[in-house]
């Protein structure tokens, strides 16, 4: 097996395929549903790890949201930008990132699995300030009780790290914010030799009183 990648790594070398092999998770689309059902008009959306900009930005842009993306690989924002021209992107690793201001709404579809689970809890606990009282957080991933795991990916080696669904949940709810809902559903990549994965989808809600520390973002 070839030396693992970084997130950065993996997704400048697999561009455009990324999308080609993983399209539209239904996961994900319910997720965008769920934020389009719930939030107030030209909410401020925060799309973590934007990827392509599809769907999640393209639609909540669409929708007359105003969406931020970031993402560590900077071929990726070099597409979004092209695909998506209604939303922002920008380069940047959440683990370190400062906001501009409070989020109404952010989504976290999928870049957790290139962390550790330290830095997952510590980004976890950055969104929950960073959300507006009563924002949501509409996280999709695959859970698993795994840790620094090598695996193949679209024809790269990568180490994986997640959580059992429970173990995130409680996480979610350690974090300062309150799960909504949860549900997992099963998904097919389109690239011959990628496994099936398990999606898990979380939808959880900013505390209201939970934000007084955070005075100085607008």
């Amino acid at each position: 097996m070839n030396q693992p990648l970084t997130a950065a790594q993996l997704f400048d070398a697999v561009g455009r395929g990324y999308e080609d092999a993983f399209g539209r998770p239904p996961a994900v689309d319910e997720a965008v549903r769920l934020l389009l059902e719930r939030l107030p008009e030209r909410a401020r959306v925060l799309d973590i790890g934007s990827g392509t900009g599809r769907p999640a930005a393209e639609d909540l842009a669409a929708a007359g949201h105003r969406v931020l993306g970031i993402d560590v690989s900077g071929t990726m924002v070099e597409i979004a930008t092209e695909q998506v021209p209604g939303a922002e992107f920008v380069q940047a690793d959440v683990r370190d990132w400062e906001p501009p201001h409070r989020w109404d709404a952010v989504c976290a579809f999928f870049p957790f699995l290139q962390m550790t689970r330290d830095e997952v809890e510590a980004v976890l606990g950055r969104i929950a300030r960073w959300l507006e009282p009563g924002g949501l957080l509409a996280l999709v991933t695959v859970p698993m009780d795994v840790e620094e795991v090598e695996v193949p990916f679209l024809g790269h080696t990568v180490r994986l790290t997640s959580f059992a669904a429970p173990d995130l949940l409680r996480r979610v709810e350690r974090a300062g914010l309150v799960v909504v809902e949860s549900r997992t559903t099963a998904f097919s990549p389109d690239r011959e030799g990628q496994p099936d994965e398990e999606h898990l989808l979380v939808l959880a809600q900013a505390r209201v009183q939970a934000q007084a520390a955070d005075a100085p973002l607008a």
